[in-house]
């Protein structure tokens, strides 16, 4: 009897066993299963993150093409906007395929690209007084008179006009007198003379004695005189210098 009774006790036990190691292991399971979508879920969020992280890289790289393309139709609008530049200089602006009297100016009207502004011969009035038009000094022992000719280590960057020893000098344009000016040579040559201004044009005439070096002027009003040169360069060509304030060529002017 007792021996039964022990057999069916450890019989319990065996099944108590059984049973609460079976319980354990899909505890176990449904734990796996529980954390299985978090690690999902954390690998997607990874996944977006990088996907995130690589379309800000691609928009801060394609930041800089649309400021590009934004500079390039600046430039492309760049130019007058208006025929006003070249009206007020005394030109007009037509088609580049006409006939112009005068000489053709670019980058001073507006619209196609093929309009070009169309200066009048002699745009400017006579300077020195006695001569019919404004006639650039030819080449002498001294040099050369046109605008670019070549000074040796330099180019002449100004117009040489033929004048007779103090002749009075004229205002090629209304404007006003802004002041005494002076340029010198590598030589060691020293020029000097008055600056006149207008809103289109800024111009320096040196080797002449202004009578005034401010004030407004009249086109033809006198200036002054010419200086002459012969004491220092024996046969030169009598002449004064006529430069635009910015270093480009006159001559379409005159």
């Amino acid at each position: 009897m007792r021996l039964l009774v022990r057999v069916c006790f450890i019989a319990t036990l065996l099944v108590c066993y059984v049973l609460l190691s079976c319980a354990l292991e899909h505890e176990k399971r449904n734990s796996e299963e529980f954390q299985s979508p978090d690690k999902n879920a954390e690998s997607s969020i990874k996944v977006m993150r990088n996907y995130t992280t690589a379309n800000d890289g691609r928009r801060k790289a394609a930041a800089p093409r649309k400021k590009v393309k934004k500079t390039g139709s600046k430039r492309s609008s760049m130019g007058p906007k208006s025929d006003i530049t070249c009206t007020r200089m005394g030109g007009i602006c037509q088609s580049g395929r006409y006939i112009c009297q005068g000489r053709y100016l670019k980058d001073k009207c507006s619209r196609a690209p093929t309009r070009q502004c169309c200066m009048p011969v002699a745009a400017w009035s006579v300077l020195c007084a006695g001569h019919h038009n404004n006639r650039v000094r030819a080449c002498d022992t001294h040099g050369c008179g046109a605008f670019n000719a070549n000074r040796g280590n330099y180019l002449h960057k100004a117009v040489d006009l033929v004048c007779d020893d103090y002749g009075i000098v004229s205002a090629p344009f209304s404007g006003s007198l802004a002041g005494p000016v002076s340029r010198k040579e590598p030589a060691g040559n020293q020029f000097d003379g008055v600056k006149l201004v207008n809103d289109v044009h800024c111009v320096k005439i040196f080797n002449i004695r202004p009578y005034r070096y401010m004030g407004p002027v009249a086109q033809g009003e006198a200036l002054g005189y010419l200086l002459p040169l012969q004491d220092r360069f024996s046969g030169i060509t009598s002449h004064l210098e006529l430069q635009m304030c910015d270093g480009t060529d006159p001559s379409p002017f005159i």
